[in-house]
């Protein structure tokens, strides 16, 4: 994170933090909320979803992207109607999970550079993801992914198979660090996830609430084992985590009282504020994945899932799709914050946190079509060390 440590930090923060508790109350939880937008045009009905939220971030998903101009002019397009610089996420992985796969050469994943025993591919890999993400116009990823994938959990049907780093808490830490400096050290920020750890988790949660059988000494000694020495450098290398939608009964308080239902751990007080804020010491940003995920829409409403998120201690809420929702989660927190039921105090909590991690986003690089190609070209290249073939075992 070095190259992030501008001199003028504190005073951008400083100065940050005084704009955002300024804003009207309306924008003030617009903030909170990380949205998707419906297509590849910044058109009416795109004009209208972020004037109405003026949204904290931005995610983009493949439907988003056609060519690398269209992206770099839908993102720019958001930034003139924005009035303070949104979040610009992506979930650029490599594999399976590659959002730039039409417009770039298809990055490998996490597994294949595991495989290879290759850190210096992972160091690359950010490295290129970072600096084709910057031109593009995002300031921030949404990885890597620190799941923990043993043999045994590699049987299971969670859609983690080619998306982890290592075997073993020591693989992850060590790649999750290398790759890490490779992104951040291009100025494009990362984001962690998805804690506290679903690899063992036995379906995915974009179907349905895994559960995970851990006790927290399980997870202490092994899922949450790199969270922990990461949290505990100098560095502050993770200034951004995004929790798992995973239901995790063994630490679950509101498992054991009568009537009481698992609670996914993104909307779970429990792990969002005791475990990770209290008993980890995290100070950094928190995420929720997408609240539009089976996990979530199955059991709760968009209106009650968003309020439940916030007091679990979220400081964003991903909704990632339909824009009838992200306007009935926009509405939700508004009326609980004009009711005082969400008080200017909780609001200011995840205000001060956004613009922490604000403050270290870089403005975009200028596009430069003859170096995209090249970054296409390093990718191919890479791929090709790797024996990689996107399409291909993973």
């Amino acid at each position: 994170m070095q190259a992030l440590n501008r001199p003028d930090l504190e005073t951008t923060q400083a100065r940050l933090t005084e704009t955002l508790l300024a804003l009207p109350l309306e924008q003030q939880i617009g903030q909170l909320l990380y949205i998707g937008l419906p297509g590849t045009e910044f058109d009416e009905e795109t004009r209208a979803l972020v004037t109405e939220i003026m949204p904290g971030g931005v995610i983009i998903f493949g439907r988003n992207v056609a060519a690398p101009a269209q992206l770099r002019g839908l993102l720019d397009s958001v930034r003139e109607v924005v009035p303070t610089e949104p979040l610009f996420g992506v979930d650029q992985e490599g594999g399976l999970v590659d959002r730039l796969r039409k417009i770039c050469t298809p990055m490998p994943s996490a597994r294949t550079i595991r495989q290879h025993g290759d850190l210096a591919a992972a160091r690359m890999l950010g490295q290129i993801t970072g600096e084709v993400l910057r031109m593009l116009g995002f300031n921030m990823n949404f990885a890597p992914v620190m799941s923990i994938m043993t043999d045994d959990r590699d049987l299971l049907s969670n859609g983690l198979y080619s998306r982890s780093y290592g075997r073993s808490p020591g693989e992850v830490l060590g790649y999750t660090m290398v790759y890490l400096r490779g992104l951040q050290g291009t100025g494009l920020l990362g984001c962690a996830k998805h804690f506290p750890g679903i690899g063992a988790g036995e379906i995915d949660s974009h179907d349905e609430m895994p559960i995970i059988q851990l006790t927290h000494d399980d997870l202490i000694a092994q899922d949450l084992a790199p969270y922990i020495e990461l949290f505990q450098r100098e560095d502050n290398m993770v200034r951004a985590l995004m929790v798992s939608h995973g239901g995790f009964p063994n630490i679950d308080i509101h498992r054991g009282t009568a009537g009481g239902r698992l609670v996914p751990a993104s909307i779970n007080q429990e792990i969002v504020t005791h475990l990770l804020r209290e008993e980890l010491g995290y100070e950094g940003l928190v995420l929720t994945d997408d609240m539009e995920m089976g996990a979530i829409a199955k059991h709760y409403q968009i209106e009650d899932a968003v309020r439940l998120a916030i007091e679990a201690g979220e400081d964003m809420l991903l909704i990632c799709a339909r824009p009838e929702l992200i306007r009935r989660g926009y509405q939700s927190l508004l009326q609980a914050a004009r009711a005082g039921v969400l008080t200017a105090e909780r609001i200011g909590v995840s205000l001060r946190r956004i613009t922490a991690y604000k403050a270290l986003a870089r403005p975009p690089l200028p596009f430069d079509a003859a170096r995209f190609g090249q970054l296409c070209e390093e990718t191919a290249a890479l791929n090709r060390k790797l024996n990689y073939t996107y399409g291909g075992k993973i």
